[in-house]
């Protein structure tokens, strides 16, 4: 097998998306361990190397800005000067192609997403996007490495034991996907009654989540006023970071969440993780198991977003799920 000294790799997107190229870099740095990994991401996912340390290097290319074409210029001098003798690039964009190109990279992999990117890759890479998210990245290593898919993986440092009878409640609102007009999420009296059922169900349930949820958590609060909390830790800003936030994951014996980063740490440290899903495909973005359950309910309309539409529709029927129908997971 070919060796190669200096690595680059890119993806952007995300943190959920980092967390499933987790099996890319995983496999690549078993198959080339005396290589130096260096990772291209966007600014808005740095928080995500605190939960690998498989790149040796890394930095941030913010593509999808307002000054997206300073940014790619900025990531062809980095990939031109790195002295890379192998890139892998995630990125569908014709331009990502032609700019790897000009840089001199002997080997260069990436989707076959267009006529382009099949004329100026070495290995372009058929996409497949009918599959488990994490399995359409790791089809960008095969003509790399033997390595077999494995789910994506966080390492925790510290001992952990899980919280019997533990359930951690994530909301997991994204302002940004907000702004979009980009819903994924319900309302907060919905995350109040699950609550409440859980804590009558005798369950230990902890709350949590980021800034983005702030607002929710805080119509959550308003909601569980003048119920018995005895139970009940509200966890909000004492999770200082997302590798805290992955530790309290890996203790709970239950994640439930939506579509969001979390949901993909619970995923990657093997908690038994309930997602609600609405116009989302969970087929694509849930790995095919009975540990990982994708709740949903059975609107003919979904899933739409991303192949059929680029925002949510205003009836939102999808995300008509009741606290019920959760439950019953538990």
């Amino acid at each position: 097998m070919k060796s190669y000294k200096n690595i680059l790799v890119i993806n952007f997107g995300g943190i959920g998306d980092e967390i499933l190229f987790l099996p890319v870099l995983k496999a690549t740095r078993d198959t080339y361990a005396e290589s130096k990994i260096t990772l291209c991401l966007e600014g808005r996912s740095g928080a995500f190397l605190k939960l690998t340390n498989i790149p040796d290097k890394h930095f941030f290319a913010d593509i999808k800005t307002k000054n997206k074409y300073i940014e790619m210029l900025k990531l062809y001098f980095k990939a031109l000067t790195g002295r890379y003798d192998l890139v892998v690039s995630s990125g569908a964009s014709p331009l990502i192609s032609v700019m790897l190109f000009f840089t001199g990279i002997k080997t260069r992999v990436g989707f076959a997403s267009s006529a382009i990117a099949k004329k100026l890759l070495t290995h372009p890479v058929e996409l497949n996007k009918n599959q488990y998210a994490a399995k359409m990245y790791f089809d960008l290593v095969k003509p790399l490495t033997d390595a077999d898919f494995e789910l994506p993986k966080i390492e925790i440092q510290e001992k952990t034991e899980k919280i019997k009878d533990s359930v951690l409640i994530h909301p997991g609102v994204s302002k940004i996907s907000i702004s979009k007009n980009i819903i994924k999420i319900f309302e907060a009296d919905v995350w109040a009654k699950l609550i409440k059922k859980l804590l009558e169900k005798g369950k230990r349930v902890y709350l949590a989540g980021g800034p983005d949820d702030s607002e929710c958590i805080e119509r959550i609060r308003e909601c569980l006023k003048g119920e018995d909390l005895t139970n009940f830790t509200d966890m909000y800003g004492k999770t200082k970071n997302i590798y805290d936030l992955a530790l309290l994951i890996k203790k709970s014996e239950v994640l439930i969440c939506s579509d969001s980063a979390p949901m993909h740490i619970g995923v990657a440290t093997n908690t038994k993780t309930i997602a609600i899903f609405g116009p989302t495909d969970e087929k694509k973005l849930l790995p095919l198991s009975d540990k990982f359950i994708a709740v949903k309910n059975n609107a003919d309309c979904r899933p739409c977003l991303w192949d059929k539409r680029q925002t949510t529709c205003k009836e939102l029927k999808c995300l008509d799920i009741s606290a019920d129908e959760i439950i019953k997971y538990i």
